[in-house]
C-alpha cells in the first residue's frame, strides 16, 4: 500500500461594521461588509516513535509564508469538531468491491467524535449529496448502505464540486475520495479539476483500488491533490486492506490541527506561496502539513 502525504485551504469571514449616520439616538442605518481571506493549514504531529502528538497550544505553532513569520489568526486544536465529507465511487466497476466499501465507510463513520459532523456524496456521471452535514450517524450509515452501483464515471467533475462546496463550511473540514477507476465522463479535464480543487484547499485522501490503481496519470494527480492540501493518499492492492485503510484515515482525523492566518497584503497573482509549519517542541517531531497554495 503507499501512502503519500502532506496539506490548505482559503475561508472566508465578514466582518461587520456598524457606521452610526445622523444625529444622536438614532439607530445604526448603514452596514459594511468587509471580507478577509484566511489561509488554513491542515497539520498532525508526530513523534520520534511515530505517535501523534495532541494537546499543543496556538502557541507551539509558528507559520512562515515564502520564509516570513505570519501572524496566526484561529487555532483549532485536535479536541475540536470536524466536518467530514465521504466521496464515493458508485460507478458500474464498484459492484464487487462496494459492499465491502460501504462496511468500511460505515466503520469510520461509527469512529467519528460524536460532535463531528458527516455528509455523504456519491458519484456516477454526476454528483449526488445522499445526505447533508449532520451529527446523526445513523442517518449517514443508512445513505452509505443504500448506495448501488452503476453508471460511467465523471470522477473529475464529482471531486470538483464536492470540494468547493466543502470548502464554504467553517472549521475543521476534510474530503475523503474512494474510487476503483479513472475518469470517462467529465466535462472538466484533469488539469481543470486539479485547479479548481488546490484552489478549494480542503485537504484531501484519497483511495485508489482496482482499476485505478492502474492508471500512472490518475495515481499521480491524487497524491499530487493529496500533498497539496495536506492529506493522504492510499492505495488498495488487496480487497482486505480496505477497511485497515479507512481505519488509519479516521485515526488521523481525530489528530488533526488547523492553523489560520491572513496572508500578507500583496497581489493576487496566482503564484505559489510556500508555506512552512515550525512546531516548538523536543527535537524529532515530524510534521506533515500543507506546502503551500496559490494566491488568487
Amino acid at each position: 500500500m503507499k501512502k503519500s502525504v502532506s496539506f490548505q485551504a482559503f475561508s472566508s469571514l465578514l466582518v461587520a461594521l456598524w457606521i452610526v449616520v445622523g444625529g444622536y439616538g438614532q439607530e445604526p442605518t448603514t452596514v459594511i461588509k468587509v471580507q478577509v481571506r484566511l489561509v488554513e493549514v491542515y497539520a498532525s504531529i508526530h513523534d520520534q516513535k511515530g505517535h501523534f502528538v495532541d494537546g499543543l497550544s496556538r502557541e507551539s505553532f509558528q507559520v512562515l509564508e515564502d520564509g516570513k513569520p505570519q501572524q496566526i489568526a484561529a487555532f483549532d486544536s485536535t479536541s475540536q469538531s470536524l466536518s467530514c465529507a465521504i466521496l464515493l465511487d458508485t460507478t458500474g466497476s464498484m459492484n464487487e468491491a462496494l459492499p465491502r466499501v460501504k462496511n468500511s465507510i460505515v466503520k469510520l463513520i461509527d469512529e467519528l467524535d460524536p460532535q463531528d459532523l458527516v455528509a455523504i456524496y456519491t458519484f456516477d456521471q454526476r454528483l449526488v449529496i445522499r445526505q447533508e452535514f449532520t451529527s446523526d450517524k445513523n442517518a449517514a450509515k443508512r445513505a452509505v448502505l443504500r448506495t448501488r452501483a452503476e453508471g460511467a464515471t465523471a470522477l473529475f467533475d464529482a471531486l470538483s464540486e464536492a470540494a468547493q462546496e466543502l470548502s464554504q463550511r467553517s472549521g475543521k473540514k476534510v474530503l475523503i475520495l474512494f474510487t476503483d477507476g479513472d475518469d470517462n465522463s467529465s466535462a472538466l479535464n484533469a488539469n481543470a479539476a486539479v485547479a479548481r480543487a488546490k484552489k478549494a484547499g480542503v485537504p484531501l485522501y484519497t483511495i485508489a483500488e482496482g482499476e485505478a490503481t492502474h492508471s500512472k496519470n490518475l495515481r499521480k494527480l491524487l497524491d499530487d491533490l493529496s500533498e497539496r492540501t495536506g492529506g493522504a493518499a492510499y492505495e488498495v492492492k488487496k480487497p482486505g486492506e480496505i477497511e485497515q485503510v479507512f481505519h488509519e484515515i479516521s485515526e488521523d482525523l481525530r489528530h488533526l490541527y488547523m492553523i489560520s492566518y491572513r496572508p500578507p497584503q500583496v497581489a493576487n497573482d496566482g503564484k505559489w506561496r510556500k508555506i512552512e509549519l515550525v512546531v516548538e517542541g523536543p527535537k524529532g517531531y515530524r510534521v506533515r502539513a500543507k506546502e503551500g497554495y496559490f494566491a488568487e
